[in-house]
């Protein structure tokens, strides 16, 4: 009796750590970190935030934002480049994520990471640009601060997010296009960029919907043009690029990334609850409330295009060069 009892203890001890180890390996078992490369304020915290709030519902498991700005994304895709292929380290992505390494090198720099140790997972948004000034600012249209500008090369300074960010090559492809020169004043960060234009230390900026719909409702700033192929239904008065007459475009989407060699299984499972926070209306009523222009791409899309897309900015990237 005393020996049944034993074997007994034995073998429930054995199926104990049986299951604990069984739950241990369910993913996710503890909260997530989703990192931001950029200061809070920007396009990457809006995404980030919406897309957190989704997977922490449908995960069962906290989705924390931890914010690594700096040299223009690059600590923070670095960042989760380099840490462990777990699923418990993400990125929200920005596009610039697939041109930086190549621009740093084109400045004679080395890159902190390599876009290949990065695999994409959903994309969520895809949104213009929209230029703005400050409302007393003497430029009434897109026209009118052109004009400035060949007039007086370089004397308009526009605050950036950090050199070949978005905001950078949304103002230099309109600059390319339209045959002027603009001076960048990197402020490392949307958020920042937006700061420095209300706070009258530049004249001009471009910033995501996100940000810059709630200034233009406060009267604060002016919006000018927008960057993207078709205007945004919140401006329906407001021009693209080419409607005021240079043909330039630029668009900028978020998506969500995890470290290269990730197993396939917590890859799916991320997938599948983006897919799932889309399909039940956690992400786009959110995004479009908050002024975001919701495109969601599944693992393949999004692969196919953010490879097209970064070698569409790498070729405007090359053309700029080197940066004094």
């Amino acid at each position: 009796m005393i020996f049944q009892r034993k074997v007994l203890c034995a073998f429930l001890v054995i199926f104990l750590n049986i299951l604990s180890a069984y739950a241990q390996d369910v993913y996710p078992s503890r909260p997530i970190t989703l990192v931001v490369p950029n200061p809070p304020g920007g396009s990457s915290d809006a995404n980030a935030r919406v897309l957190s709030d989704a997977l922490t519902k449908v995960l069962k498991q906290p989705v924390i934002l931890n914010f690594k700005p700096g040299v223009a994304g690059q600590i923070g895709n670095s960042f989760v480049a380099k840490s462990k292929p777990d699923g418990y380290t993400l990125l929200m992505g920005l596009s610039s994520l697939m041109v930086s390494p190549e621009s740093e090198r084109i400045q004679g720099k080395a890159s902190l990471y390599e876009v290949s140790q990065l695999e994409p997972v959903a994309m969520i948004s895809n949104d213009p640009m929209i230029l703005l000034v400050k409302t007393e600012s003497p430029w009434k249209t897109l026209g009118d601060l052109v004009k400035t500008a060949k007039e007086k090369p370089n004397t308009i300074n526009y605050s950036s997010s950090g050199n070949f960010g978005p905001i950078h090559l949304s103002v230099e492809m309109l600059t390319h296009a339209a045959g002027v020169q603009m001076t960048q004043v990197p402020f490392g960060g949307g958020g920042p960029s937006m700061l420095a234009l209300l706070g009258g230390q530049v004249e001009m900026t471009t910033n995501f919907p996100s940000v810059a719909l709630a200034q233009i409702a406060s009267g604060k700033v002016r919006p000018l043009a927008v960057s993207g192929p078709k205007r945004l239904k919140s401006l329906p008065n407001i021009p693209t690029y080419r409607e005021a007459g240079f043909d330039a475009e630029y668009n900028i989407w978020n998506g969500l990334f995890v470290p290269e060699n990730t197993p396939v299984e917590i890859v799916n499972t991320l997938r599948k609850a983006v897919q799932e926070a889309v399909q039940t209306g956690l992400i786009e009523p959110v995004m479009e409330q908050r002024g975001m222009l919701f495109d969601y791409r599944d693992i393949v899309e999004f692969k196919k295009f953010a490879k097209e897309d970064g070698d569409r900015m790498l070729k405007v990237i090359r053309a700029i060069g080197k940066l004094n």
